[in-house]
């Protein structure tokens, strides 16, 4: 597990995946704003659910989030696209509603940053999001990621167009002070 101040990141689990396909990919309004692809019913115990436990991959690193004090489930995080030559990858994660807001998110991403750089000796992680999510803008630059750019109607967010946000981080230029997750 790799650890933060609020958090832990650790493989997924069998038993995780009811419950954040029934949190997280059945909340189709935020599902829909979450993922570029279009949302499917899936049932549930289903090999083709996005959070289906597979084997290692090395092009994705994907990861339950644990919350520290409770040790809950609180949601999934993910590297993906990782780039082994160029050395870069882009970063999500999704929080439960129960533990949205409190946090969490931030730590998260830092704890993310700490598997890019130090772990995987990546140069360049990339963020994309709805212009309108306060809630990852706000992680992201506190982490020290930096907005690139605006994608103009980008994203099909739930019956409309959405702007997307590009935000980045270099190795160089991560925080010292967000170095210090995961003892």
């Amino acid at each position: 597990m790799i650890k933060g101040d609020l958090v832990g990141l650790r493989a997924r689990h069998d038993e995780d995946v009811p419950v954040l396909q029934a949190d997280l990919y059945d909340d189709v309004p935020v599902r829909s704003r979450a993922d570029s692809r279009p949302w499917r019913p899936v049932p549930p115990g289903s090999a083709a659910s996005p959070y289906a436990v597979s084997g290692p991959a090395d092009d994705v690193a994907f990861f339950s989030v644990v919350e520290s004090e409770s040790g809950e489930l609180a949601g999934e995080a993910l590297l993906w696209g990782i780039d082994a030559h160029n050395r870069s990858a882009h970063l999500g994660l999704a929080l439960r509603p129960a533990f949205r807001g409190r946090g969490l998110g931030t730590d998260v991403v830092r704890v993310l940053c700490h598997y890019g750089f130090v772990v995987c000796g990546l140069h360049r992680l990339q963020m994309e999001t709805l212009a309108d999510n306060t809630a990852m803008l706000a992680a992201a630059k506190s982490v020290g990621f930096v907005v690139e750019g605006t994608l103009r109607q980008a994203a099909w967010a739930y019956g409309a167009f959405a702007d997307q946000t590009v935000l980045g981080l270099l190795a160089e230029d991560w925080r010292t002070d967000s170095r210090r997750s995961s003892e």
